[in-house]
């Protein structure tokens, strides 16, 4: 795999809550993987809200699919609270230069 390739990737930011449950985290990653995705970027904080301990991931994934489809795929399982789809993730600045 070359990094030519992941700069013509579109990029996009999804913000996903779900039930801190067993293998709900690997659930996730497989559901991005198996819809066409590569996660580029991954961040996880464990939280507390009531009895119930719930995990915010922050993700930023790379895909030429439609990303509206994971976004449903995801929304599907049955530990996820909520799926946030944010802008597309920008271009570093080192890509965009003059």
């Amino acid at each position: 795999m070359t990094t030519e390739n992941n700069h013509k990737t579109p990029s996009y930011t999804i913000t996903c809550r779900m039930s801190h449950e067993a293998a709900a985290l690997e659930r996730l990653c497989q559901v991005v993987r198996i819809r066409g995705f590569r996660i580029a970027k991954m961040a996880v904080e464990s939280s507390i809200a009531g009895a119930d301990e719930i995990l915010e991931i922050a993700l930023t994934i790379q895909g030429h699919r439609p990303v509206a489809m994971l976004q449903s795929q995801l929304e599907k399982l049955h530990t996820v609270a909520e799926v946030i789809l944010t802008a597309p993730a920008l271009v570093p600045a080192a890509s965009r230069r003059a």
